[in-house]
């Protein structure tokens, strides 16, 4: 996603967004950023399923265009990642509109088992906390600006409460981060500061929330979203909604974004997704045995080298799809053998029409 590329197009863009372009293009930089981290850590997270997070141009924006599960937690985790990358931008000092947390204002952190005890022991904020309502703002002035037009209300009810569930798992989420000053290694004094939590521990609370999202429906008056189904409580904000049932992503479909499940690798031995009657859709798999290279008996060289060896490894692979006898070609002996991934490692702008 190319910062340049999205303000260009501001008769496209929302009041916010195009505000966001012509006055703070260093944000819109950032935001940019974000929403790579976040599909980086969409197709990590789906890896081993049916539907990987490709970011095909037109297959991902068959994906936004629906209400599926899939669809929340790619709004909620790219929602994440413009949060999580403003924020780490104002820490690291790459912006002028923000900088560290201000603390005057915050109480005493909580005692927490990995600092030990806090009896007898002064402690103050200071350090350079994240500043995550400056990121959590952005997130939201960009991400929420869009207004679908001649789209149903629905559709934006569940987008915007999407969006939020991925800002909540990281704002809700900070950790208090503390270093101990003294004499001779006492701890006479502590600094504490607030830090965000990792992405990828946002990516994994997110695709938690994927596995329970609830399904819901619009209420009477427009505006109100119900869960589907009897004795269902309604979803809380962190929570991730829909309201359609996801295909199968078993065959190649471009009506419902679906790129199939041929050629790709998987677990044969593994009761979960990954496994290879779920993941092949039980239409069978083949065996195939790759040669990998890999680095091997590195050294250190002063001053500074690290020479390694190329050491070839064995691996035997399942992959799904029958291959005819006569264009079956030899096993893969080189290092790039990515026959269930190659199809899935461009990087596109996240835009629902």
């Amino acid at each position: 996603m190319d910062p340049n590329s999205i303000c260009r197009k501001t008769k496209r863009l929302a009041g916010k967004q195009a505000e966001l372009c012509q006055t703070q293009p260093e944000i819109v930089n950032e935001v940019a950023k974000g929403a790579k981290l976040g599909v980086r850590e969409c197709q990590y997270q789906f890896r081993f399923r049916r539907w990987n997070c490709t970011s095909q141009n037109k297959y991902f924006g068959k994906i936004l265009q629906q209400d599926i599960r899939e669809t929340a937690f790619v709004y909620a985790i790219t929602a994440a990642g413009v949060t999580h990358a403003v924020t780490q931008a104002c820490s690291m000092g790459e912006l002028l509109q923000c900088g560290c947390e201000a603390t005057r204002s915050r109480g005493p952190p909580p005692r927490l088992a990995s600092i030990g005890p806090t009896e007898g022991v002064k402690w103050e904020w200071g350090g350079c906390g994240d500043d995550v309502e400056f990121g959590y703002e952005k997130s939201k002035q960009f991400m929420d600006a869009r207004r679908r037009k001649g789209k149903s209300d629905i559709r934006t009810l569940i987008d915007l409460h999407n969006n939020e569930a991925g800002r909540l798992a990281v704002k809700n989420y900070m950790r208090t981060e503390c270093k101990c000053h003294g004499l001779s290694g006492s701890c006479t004094l502590r600094t504490c500061w607030k830090k965000m939590p990792h992405f990828r521990e946002v990516g994994d609370r997110l695709l938690e929330r994927f596995n329970g999202a609830s399904k819901v429906m619009g209420g009477n008056d427009g505006k109100t979203l119900i869960p589907v189904g009897q004795n269902i409580k309604p979803p809380d904000k962190q929570d991730l909604i829909y309201s359609a049932e996801s295909p199968d992503f078993c065959l190649p479909n471009r009506k419902t974004g679906s790129l199939g499940t041929r050629g790709r690798m998987c677990n044969s031995t593994a009761l979960d997704v990954s496994g290879c009657d779920l993941l092949c859709c039980e239409r069978g798999y083949r065996d195939e045995t790759v040669v990998l290279e890999e680095n091997c008996l590195c050294r250190f060289h002063w001053c500074c080298v690290v020479q390694c060896k190329k050491c070839s490894k064995h691996r035997s692979v399942q992959n799904q799809g029958y291959v005819p006898q006569r264009k079956r070609k030899s096993p893969v002996t080189t290092p790039h053998h990515k026959l269930c991934t190659q199809l899935f490692l461009h990087i596109s702008i996240l835009n629902r029409p």
